[in-house]
């Protein structure tokens, strides 16, 4: 019996561990995008790739919303909160360089993506 318990709580700790992982990535994933258009801003190309990455992000970070907006939700409910202003800037975000865009609006984005992964991954910015 004790051995089974010892099994489903590794079980437990691996999946979790491995949606952080998954977490962290794709939060890195959409910080490189955003930082690829931040670099290479007067490419031909920006605007295409500037609105994938704003998209891709957007997606992201609305998942994450919906998430947050679970009533099964797990984190305590001040993170949850912070969490949820914090996507609510993010959209604001989004929207304002959509309308106005400038490469050092973008900087935000990227910082948010890369602390938030490194929180998750376990790693310091």
């Amino acid at each position: 019996m004790f051995s089974n318990a010892i099994e489903a709580y590794d079980s437990g700790v691996k999946a979790t561990a491995s949606i952080r992982d998954l977490e962290a990535a794709v939060l890195f994933k959409a910080a490189r995008l955003l930082e690829a258009c931040r670099q290479r801003w007067d490419a031909t190309d920006r605007p295409a790739r500037l609105a994938e990455a704003l998209r891709h992000n957007q997606r992201l970070w609305t998942l994450f919303q919906s998430e947050l907006m679970r009533t099964d939700q797990e984190l305590p409910a001040e993170l949850r909160v912070n969490l949820l202003r914090l996507s609510a800037f993010v959209d604001r975000r989004t929207f304002e360089i959509l309308a106005q865009p400038e490469a050092q609006k973008l900087q935000v984005l990227i910082d948010i993506n890369r602390n938030i992964a490194a929180g998750l991954s376990g790693h310091t910015p």
